[in-house]
């Protein structure tokens, strides 16, 4: 019985093994044979040899001013490759110490890591046991981004990226494999690789990162979010100091500097360059249509067209990062101070009180009031909607604050933020060297440069003064400023903001620095209104402007960029030039792909006319309209230009230059009924001017901007200084008021415009005539 007993325990013992075996050998021959499916693509293709090979990740395009500085970019995913020899060495150190210590070993699966993980989490539930992947695992998961949905996709997947290991281990070395890794791997916010998180954390290239600043990056690995050095400080402290133990354990790392590194806070220099922030932020939006249609035009080698935001194209743009800065820093400054007199100018009422129109127009274009109304609530409805008040972010100088309004509350708010748009040209070939759309492109993206067209006051007068001196007017020849009534234009008549100009007679030089509107009319009459806007076209003027002779007074609305641009023909000499954006498009690897020409000058005007323009706009600014400039701002650069303030005081206007750059400025509510009640407060001195005077003493202070800001206009010669050489005003009294001592009076006189005035003696001719008849 014994010894039946034990031969059936060995029999049974013999089964139990055959059993397991069978399990064994056949599991493993199922798994062999379900690896070998996956490999022969019955769970979908695993990507070729050749896709290996030429690996290649969306790419950001990169956008640069002329004088090399990183301007933006656009992207789908923000990424920018770096080489291997281009990361520090920290870098490499704290990665393989915390995510493959044993990388330099293995051929792209770790058996030990990946039994590891199959005791602890699989077999235990025990889920300390970290990840099994490697480094060229996790490349393959960053390259192959996974489409999971059940656990047996889980299985699939990782096998899948196994195999992917083992062929990148076959086709590249380790160096490759951890460049092609720290290119790929994401940090968040939408940014991936190395180069582009130092950047943004700690505003330094890869190359140079701290061992503390590296062991920050790559301890965000595991959670970009959760270890976020901006957003949790303390949670990603604690993270890099569990990466620098690492670092210790596996002797990259002594414990001396551990200990002196373990305590210290996480120190970030955050920097982000984004598509609503950075510099040139409304000039980056303006560019990008223009390279969309270029890319759509232009293909590659491949036979696809070029994408502006996958294929790392870098942009080479006119404009100058030091002039830009200080358009910036000089716009953002002085709006705040304009804003806060704006407020306090209307504290105790608004616009809307006595024109209901402006806030019920405001209420009707927003779309909460026509999101309600496609819902079929009626007006009143709507309203008791928009009144209801809630929390929610809204714009000031300074910064975004959360408020709680009504959406009502909310359109009153942002009706009384007042605009602003400015751009610099060099008026010798048209290259844009700044450009500033308004106050802030994250919360306001209206161009204020390109797409506004406001009136432009004051600043058209000096295209009427050209006009007047290619027509040979004698700029000595002084006109009276007195009113007139002109009969065949509805009685219009035109006046002067200082009432005692109404009694002088000036020269061009004397009416252009007091900006004198009725001197500016009366040339109009002599000129013709054809000839005035036939000159302003020539000058640069490509905005219809309306064939009356209140065009002289800036009626018309031009973009800010046109005005400018026509001011380049003064600066210059007299040749018309067309704003140029773009200087060159070069492929990731520095291959230019299409190079901008400039276009040649066109003559607009006589040379001399535009030297005695500027001789004449040099003085409004050194005694006339913008002479605030130097007594109140002491601005000391040679400098011409003209202010321009519109009907009400609804814009403000100032346009400034030398001989190597010319700066527009234009200030304003979007809603032009929305003003300041006082020309003291609304002109275009007050208002535009500190902006430019603000840009260009910041340029002062840079050394490299002194070939522009020192720039100086030719000396007028004998000839044309004499043509000059007269005083700018004089009194406008007739021979029997001067002899006898008769006071002016300011009193219209009634004429039709283009009919000849007759002076005195012209008149006494008349008499005798008729007598003669």
């Amino acid at each position: 019985m014994a010894k039946k007993g034990k031969e059936k325990k060995r029999s049974l013992l013999s089964y139990l093994l055959r059993f397991i075996g069978v399990v064994v050998f056949s599991g493993l021959s199922l798994s062999i044979i379900f690896v070998l499916l996956i490999k022969a693509g019955y769970f979908g293709a695993l990507p070729s040899e050749s896709s290996l090979e030429n690996i290649k990740n969306n790419i950001a395009t990169e956008v640069y001013s002329s004088d090399g500085v990183l301007l933006g970019r656009f992207f789908v995913q923000e990424r920018n490759p770096t080489s291997y020899e281009n990361i520090s060495p920290h870098v490499i150190n704290a990665l393989v110490a915390t995510e493959d210590a044993r990388f330099y070993d293995h051929k792209g699966v770790d058996p030990r890591s990946l039994l590891r993980v199959v005791i602890k989490t699989v077999i235990l539930q025990d889920r300390s046991g970290g990840g099994g992947s490697t480094i060229s695992q996790q490349l393959a998961k960053n390259m192959f981004p996974r489409d999971i949905n059940t656990k047996f996709d889980i299985a699939v997947t990782k096998i899948k990226e196994a195999l992917i290991a083992f062929q990148l281990e076959s086709l590249y070395s380790k160096e490759e494999i951890l460049e092609l890794y720290l290119n790929t791997v994401p940090f968040g916010e939408n940014i991936y690789g190395i180069e582009l998180a130092s950047q943004r954390f700690f505003s330094r290239p890869a190359k140079e990162l701290k061992i503390q600043e590296a062991a920050v990056l790559v301890g965000m690995l595991k959670a970009n979010h959760t270890y976020n050095p901006r957003l949790f400080p303390e949670k990603s402290q604690h993270r890099r100091n569990v990466v620098l133990n690492q670092m210790v354990k596996y002797d990259y790392l002594s414990e001396g500097i551990y200990d002196s590194l373990k305590t210290l806070p996480v120190k970030i220099n955050y920097q982000r360059l984004s598509p609503q922030s950075g510099p040139a932020t409304y000039f980056r939006a303006f560019i990008r249509p223009e390279l969309e249609k270029w890319a759509e035009e232009n293909e590659k080698t491949d036979g696809n067209n070029y994408n502006i935001f996958t294929d790392g194209l870098r942009i080479y743009t006119t404009i100058d990062s030091r002039i830009q800065e200080a358009a910036e820093a000089s716009m953002a400054r002085n709006m705040a101070y304009l804003q806060e007199q704006f407020d306090v100018h209307w504290k105790t009422s608004k616009p809307w009180d006595t024109e209901r129109s402006i806030l019920n127009d405001a209420i009707k274009r927003s779309s909460a009031y026509k999101k309600l109304k496609k819902k079929g609530l009626s007006h009143d409805a709507i309203i008791t909607e928009l009144k209801k008040k809630h929390p929610v972010d809204v714009f000031t100088h300074e910064g975004v604050v959360e408020r709680n309004l009504s959406s009502i509350d909310s359109l009153e708010h942002y009706l009384m933020i007042l605009q602003s748009g400015l751009v610099a040209m060099d008026p010798n070939n048209g290259h844009i060297k700044a450009w500033v759309g308004g106050i802030d492109f994250s919360q306001f993206q209206y161009d204020h440069v390109l797409k506004a067209k406001r009136q432009v006051g004051s600043t058209f007068k000096p295209f009427v003064y050209a006009a007047a001196l290619e027509k040979g007017v004698d700029p000595c020849d002084h006109i009276s400023a007195s009113r007139t009534i002109y009969k065949n234009l509805e009685d219009w008549t035109p006046d002067n903001a200082d009432k005692s100009e109404n009694l002088m007679k000036y020269s061009f030089t004397g009416a252009l620095a007091k900006s004198v509107n009725t001197v500016t009319i009366k040339l109009v009459e002599k000129v013709g209104v054809d000839e005035v806007i036939a000159t302003a076209k020539r000058i640069g003027i490509d905005e219809k402007l309306p064939s009356v002779p209140s065009v002289a007074l800036g009626t018309g609305s031009i973009p800010l960029l046109e005005m400018t641009k026509a001011y380049c023909t003064f600066a210059n000499g007299g040749s018309k030039v067309q704003p140029v954006f773009l200087e060159e498009i070069k492929d990731y690897n520095g291959v230019s792909l299409y190079k901008v020409e400039t276009p040649r000058p066109q003559v607009a005007i006589q040379k001399q006319t535009a030297q005695l323009m500027n001789h004449m706009l040099k003085a409004v600014v050194d005694e006339g309209t913008a002479s605030s400039a130097r007594w109140k701002y002491n601005l000391t650069n040679e400098i011409a230009g003209k202010t321009g303030t519109t009907q009400s005081n609804a814009d403000g206007w100032f346009i400034g230059y030398n001989p190597k750059l010319v700066v527009g400025v234009w200030v304003g509510a979007d809603d032009p009924r929305i003003r300041f009640r006082s020309t003291a407060l609304g002109s275009g001195g007050h208002m535009a001017l500190p902006i430019f005077v603000g840009m260009f003493k910041d340029m002062n202070g840079d050394a490299s901007l002194n070939s522009i800001t020192s720039a100086k206009f030719p000396a007028l010669s004998d000839e044309l200084q004499s043509v000059v050489a007269c005083d700018d005003e004089k009194e406008d009294k007739n021979f029997l008021q001067k002899v006898l001592g008769i006071e002016k009076k300011d009193k219209a006189k009634s004429k039709e415009f283009g009919e000849e005035k007759k002076g005195f003696f012209k008149k006494l001719k008349d008499v005798f005539k008729k007598k003669d008849e």
